[in-house]
Protein backbone atom coordinates (compact mmCIF):
# COMPACT_ATOMS: atom_id res chain seq x y z
CA UNK A 1 0.00 0.00 0.00
CA UNK A 2 1.61 3.36 -1.07
CA UNK A 3 1.72 5.84 1.29
CA UNK A 4 0.77 9.65 -0.15
CA UNK A 5 1.24 13.13 1.76
CA UNK A 6 -2.44 14.11 2.60
CA UNK A 7 -3.56 17.64 2.31
CA UNK A 8 -3.47 18.37 6.26
CA UNK A 9 0.40 17.61 6.21
CA UNK A 10 1.09 20.17 3.21
CA UNK A 11 -1.41 22.63 4.80
CA UNK A 12 0.91 22.31 8.27
CA UNK A 13 3.89 22.61 6.59
CA UNK A 14 3.37 25.70 4.39
CA UNK A 15 2.04 27.05 8.07
CA UNK A 16 5.07 26.26 10.11
CA UNK A 17 7.06 27.53 7.20
CA UNK A 18 4.96 31.01 7.00
CA UNK A 19 5.69 31.40 10.58
CA UNK A 20 9.40 30.99 10.06
CA UNK A 21 9.29 33.40 7.15
CA UNK A 22 7.24 35.90 9.49
CA UNK A 23 9.90 35.08 12.16
CA UNK A 24 13.32 35.54 9.73
CA UNK A 25 11.39 39.23 8.20
CA UNK A 26 11.47 40.17 11.93
CA UNK A 27 14.65 39.46 12.49
CA UNK A 28 15.83 41.12 9.34
CA UNK A 29 13.85 44.16 10.26
CA UNK A 30 11.60 44.13 7.67
CA UNK A 31 8.38 44.28 10.10
CA UNK A 32 8.88 46.31 13.20
CA UNK A 33 7.52 45.09 16.69
CA UNK A 34 9.17 44.63 19.99
CA UNK A 35 11.17 41.70 20.19
CA UNK A 36 10.04 40.45 23.69
CA UNK A 37 6.39 40.73 22.86
CA UNK A 38 6.42 38.43 19.89
CA UNK A 39 9.20 36.21 19.47
CA UNK A 40 8.86 33.62 22.43
CA UNK A 41 5.41 32.34 21.66
CA UNK A 42 5.92 31.68 17.80
CA UNK A 43 9.31 29.98 18.36
CA UNK A 44 7.23 28.23 20.95
CA UNK A 45 4.10 27.11 18.30
CA UNK A 46 7.32 26.50 15.72
CA UNK A 47 8.72 24.12 18.40
CA UNK A 48 5.65 22.43 19.58
CA UNK A 49 4.04 22.21 16.18
CA UNK A 50 7.46 20.57 14.86
CA UNK A 51 7.44 18.28 17.62
CA UNK A 52 3.86 17.28 17.48
CA UNK A 53 4.21 16.29 13.55
CA UNK A 54 7.29 14.07 14.53
CA UNK A 55 4.97 12.23 17.49
CA UNK A 56 2.81 12.07 15.16
CA UNK A 57 4.90 10.18 12.36
CA UNK A 58 5.93 8.00 15.19
CA UNK A 59 2.33 6.57 16.33
CA UNK A 60 1.59 6.34 12.98
CA UNK A 61 4.19 3.76 11.88
CA UNK A 62 3.24 2.01 15.53
CA UNK A 63 0.02 1.70 13.92
CA UNK A 64 1.41 0.27 10.85
CA UNK A 65 3.25 -2.49 12.88
CA UNK A 66 0.21 -3.51 14.81
CA UNK A 67 -1.65 -3.67 11.66
CA UNK A 68 1.07 -5.70 10.10
CA UNK A 69 1.03 -7.70 13.51
CA UNK A 70 -2.75 -8.42 13.07
CA UNK A 71 -3.07 -9.65 9.50
CA UNK A 72 0.05 -11.85 10.66
CA UNK A 73 -2.06 -13.12 13.22
CA UNK A 74 -4.64 -13.60 11.38
CA UNK A 75 -2.87 -15.77 9.04
CA UNK A 76 -1.30 -17.80 11.72
CA UNK A 77 -4.92 -18.46 13.06
CA UNK A 78 -6.21 -19.60 9.65
CA UNK A 79 -3.35 -21.78 9.42
CA UNK A 80 -4.30 -23.59 12.52
CA UNK A 81 -7.21 -23.87 11.86
CA UNK A 82 -7.03 -25.43 8.32
CA UNK A 83 -4.39 -27.90 9.78
CA UNK A 84 -6.56 -28.91 12.70
CA UNK A 85 -9.52 -29.33 10.28
CA UNK A 86 -7.29 -31.42 7.96
CA UNK A 87 -5.78 -33.76 11.08
CA UNK A 88 -9.35 -34.46 11.91
CA UNK A 89 -10.41 -35.56 8.38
Amino acid sequence: MKKGVSFWDVLAWVVLAGILVWLLLKALGIINTPLLLEYAPYFGAVYLAGWQIHKLEMVAREVEGLKKFKEETINKVKDIEMNCKLNHR
